[in-house]
């Protein structure tokens, strides 16, 4: 029995050989070269651990809720317990580089999950056929609902893992839940996950932790500041790469540089998932310390300012930003750096954080009684905070370099 030692769960099995064998695959290795929280450590100094941590860590936690469900008496096959580890195991596969980060800038029309299905497909004729439950669990197309829910719902291992391990890596407390006995307090009625009644207030600790690791860690203004510069550094390479400059990089960064990739290009072209793979964190760090010396000097003024933290001022409230001050702001950049007008959406940037800690319009985390009976845990509790949690918070930013 091969494990791993990991710093939330401690001993860590990997419960079967072929399991092993997908952990030991280059697709699944390159996991360990991308951040889970892509630029946060630049906030949290700590916030390095990687895609292949959280991936391994809610494998452990598929195991133990596997094992509780079935001492409940829910059958699930020794088939159905590896399909569905092996799907959680996957599911964050089709990440590129600093995770979310970049998830529209690397290739444009293709989410992070469409990738994991296309990995998981390869990976899928490479097993001969070992992964067609895992997929199926994984899309939503097994009889068994309950163990989708698993692998995707607002109470899946992922959410139950990351809150815990980014809280640690962060040094964030208020992540903090309690994982362990959420999932004792599992089962499964008509179907669909449940939680009984006794374990009501861990899920109101879970979702007050979502909401509170939201604005303080995954959308930290200067969180956003950063992934904002980001993403224009790679907006800037991509229109001089169309435009014939020569940019330095690796093979596989040149290639999704001088080119628009969209969903239907990794459709047709198998080779293209091949040269996603080839891509992690360390294709962008190194090209954008290389950048910072370019001769156009908007691709040297944004990397320069990444590599040196000199990050964007952000400015973040409850209204939408006003023309009269994206007026002003244009004005003083326009002066202050000597840019164009066309140049300008490189260094003013506008947009809006949506923070929805728990939504009772998706699939619901139900609270089931000792008599049997079942309610939306935003109906059971008797917590004002859960009921004002199901409503989505809105907020607005604008992004500007600081100027003395």
């Amino acid at each position: 029995m091969r494990i791993i030692n990991d710093p939330i769960y401690g001993l860590v099995k990997i419960p079967t050989e072929t399991i092993f064998e997908l952990i030991e695959h280059p697709f699944f290795q390159r996991l360990r070269r991308i951040r889970q929280l892509g630029m946060t450590h630049l906030v949290y100094p700590g916030a390095h651990h990687t895609r292949f941590h959280h991936a391994i860590g809610a494998m452990y936690l598929m195991g133990e809720a596997i094992e509780v469900l079935r001492s409940k008496g829910h059958a699930i096959t020794n088939e159905e317990a590896e399909a569905v580890t092996m799907a959680i195991l996957l599911h964050d596969i089709g990440h590129g580089p600093f995770s979310h980060a970049l998830e529209d800038s690397i290739a444009s029309g293709i989410r992070h999950e469409e990738l994991s299905e296309l990995f998981m497909d390869r990976l899928n004729r490479d097993f001969s056929g070992k992964l067609s439950m895992a997929i199926q669990l994984f899309r939503n197309n097994y009889p068994k609902k309950f163990l989708h829910q698993l692998v995707s719902s607002q109470l899946d291992m992922d959410r139950l893992d990351y809150l815990n391990r980014d809280s640690f890596f962060t040094g964030v407390s208020e992540g903090v839940i309690s994982s362990d006995r959420i999932i004792m307090m599992l089962d499964v009625v008509q179907d669909e996950l449940a939680i009984e009644a006794k374990g009501i207030y861990s899920i109101e600790k879970f979702i007050v932790s979502r909401r509170l690791m939201y604005w303080q860690v995954y959308l930290h203004k200067t969180v956003v500041s950063a992934e904002c510069l980001l993403i224009n550094i790679l907006r800037r390479a991509k229109e001089l790469s169309k435009n014939g400059v020569d940019l330095f990089g690796t093979p596989a960064l040149k290639k999704f540089l001088s080119a628009g990739f969209t969903k239907k290009d990794f459709l047709n072209d198998e080779s293209l998932l091949n040269t996603f793979a080839e891509l992690d964190d360390s294709d962008i760090t190194s090209s954008v310390k290389v950048w910072s010396k370019h001769e156009d000097k908007i691709l040297q003024e944004l990397c320069r300012r990444m590599i040196s933290r000199k990050l964007f001022k952000i400015i973040l409230q409850n209204e939408e930003i006003t023309p009269g001050l994206l007026h002003d702001l244009q004005a003083k950049i326009k002066t202050s750096l000597k840019i164009k007008d066309e140049e300008m959406n490189y260094f003013l940037l506008t947009g809006k954080l949506v923070n929805n800690a728990y939504s009772t319009r998706h699939d619901k985390i139900n609270i089931v009684f000792k008599d049997g009976s079942v309610k939306d845990i935003s109906e059971a509790t008797d917590t004002l905070n859960i009921k004002a949690l199901s409503e989505p918070v809105e907020k607005f930013y604008v992004c500007f370099p600081k100027m003395d």
